[in-house]
């Protein structure tokens, strides 16, 4: 089996949430039959941390603290760079109103809607990378769909289109190599603020000048008694979150 797809399975099924807090919880049960009180303190953990996690202020306590380590881009830090990069996210595949094309998801199209802004702002040229992560060579890519989409929907050109990279260090290091045949070096770095700061530290180990343009900030300023109340909403920000401080934490295990 494909190391890659055991990774992703330990991932989403042991570490993030709710699939680890429903295992968890599933272990409490079977626990409880040999020791009550083991089985007990999993069982109730997992139901405490799954309603902490559908909530938004338990969100928050993930999101927050992620989106810290970057800042938005002030205007005048645009102007020594010498391209834009933006990173694909997920996409709707064969979307029928769209002729049965692939085309980025929402947070695809946030990163997209920032990118065409900062060009048409300087005018750089834009890099769109994201790899399809299938063995069909007929497949378009993400990068491929993201550029089609910056296109037709924004009026943005798109100069360089790297469809290979199947994780974010990929994205930098084939990015890289294509920008070094332009003999660029400085980047303005376009994806979610929760993602930024696993992008920056990778574009920036590839060789790569980064200045750090994020988007989509979801910290919430402020509080309302509204945000206590589980929504799915709230549990897909907690795992979001999850899946990037787990990401950070494999990178820097993986330099030790």
């Amino acid at each position: 089996m494909d190391f890659n797809i055991i990774t992703a399975f330990i991932m989403h099924v042991v570490l993030l949430p709710p699939a680890s807090l429903f295992l968890l919880i599933a272990v409490g049960w079977l626990l409880h039959w040999r020791w009550p009180r083991l089985g007990k303190v999993c069982s109730r953990t997992g139901l405490l941390l799954l309603f902490v996690l559908s909530t938004h202020a338990g969100a928050d306590l993930l999101v927050a603290p992620l989106e810290a380590m970057t800042r938005p881009l002030a205007p005048a830090a645009a102007a020594t760079a010498q391209a834009i990069v933006v990173l694909a996210a997920g996409r709707l595949e064969r979307a029928p109103e769209y002729g049965g094309t692939h085309v980025p998801d929402y947070i695809a199209l946030a990163r997209l809607r920032y990118a065409a802004r900062l060009q048409h702002q300087t005018g750089l040229p834009i890099l769109a990378t994201g790899g399809n992560r299938s063995n069909d060579a007929l497949r378009e890519s993400k990068a491929a769909s993201m550029a089609r989409a910056l296109n037709e929907d924004f009026r943005t050109p798109v100069r360089w289109i790297e469809g290979d990279a199947e994780t974010t260090a990929d994205n930098a290091r084939n990015s890289r190599r294509m920008l070094d045949t332009a003999g660029i070096r400085r980047i303005l770095l376009v994806t979610d603020a929760m993602h930024m700061p696993r992008a920056e530290k990778v574009f920036r180990e590839s060789g790569l000048e980064v200045i750090a343009a994020p988007t989509v900030f979801l910290h919430r300023t402020g509080f309302e008694l509204t945000e206590l109340i589980p929504t799915a909403e709230a549990l897909r920000l907690s795992y979001y979150a999850s899946y990037e401080w787990i990401g950070i934490l494999w990178y820097r295990l993986r330099q030790q």
